[in-house]
């Protein structure tokens, strides 16, 4: 079995978050969703979850950070094209993120950028030609 990752997110309000997260292509899986949680589906193995912050103080007693004001990680999906780099990014716009909070990352085999959530998350998507890698999985430039 794959391995999964389940990336735990914060949010101030559940439905604009998760309204967010279907407009850029995650799907909701109502069997980890409730009113307290939404459970976005990236792929078989990526998923955000989605959790106020009443339910998000459960899991630990550390102070929850805000992300508009600091950062504590950058999460980072890989997109299938350059094209499909910028179509996440046009739909994290258009569904209300900030996009670009970095600067456009353009190394020819390599290409991302990125947008900030409506809680200040910051995500990268980035796209790399699989033909610039060789078999070690270093890059060939």
């Amino acid at each position: 079995m794959p391995k999964m990752i389940f990336v735990n997110l914060p949010v101030t309000d559940l439905k604009r978050a998760t309204a967010f997260y279907e407009a850029i292509g995650a799907a909701k899986n109502p069997q980890f969703s409730d009113d307290t949680a939404s459970c976005m589906v990236f792929s078989e193995t990526i998923y955000a979850m989605l959790l106020t912050h009443d339910k998000f103080r459960q899991f630990t007693s550390r102070p929850i950070a805000d992300a508009k004001a600091s950062s504590q990680v950058l999460i980072c999906l890989s997109a299938d094209s350059r094209q499909a780099v910028d179509d996440v990014l046009a739909k994290a716009g258009a569904a209300g993120g900030a996009i670009d909070h970095g600067p456009t990352q353009d190394y020819g085999f390599m290409y991302g950028r990125s947008f900030e959530d409506p809680d200040g998350h910051i995500w990268e998507v980035m796209w790399m030609d699989p033909a610039a890698v060789n078999a070690e999985g270093q890059s060939a430039a």
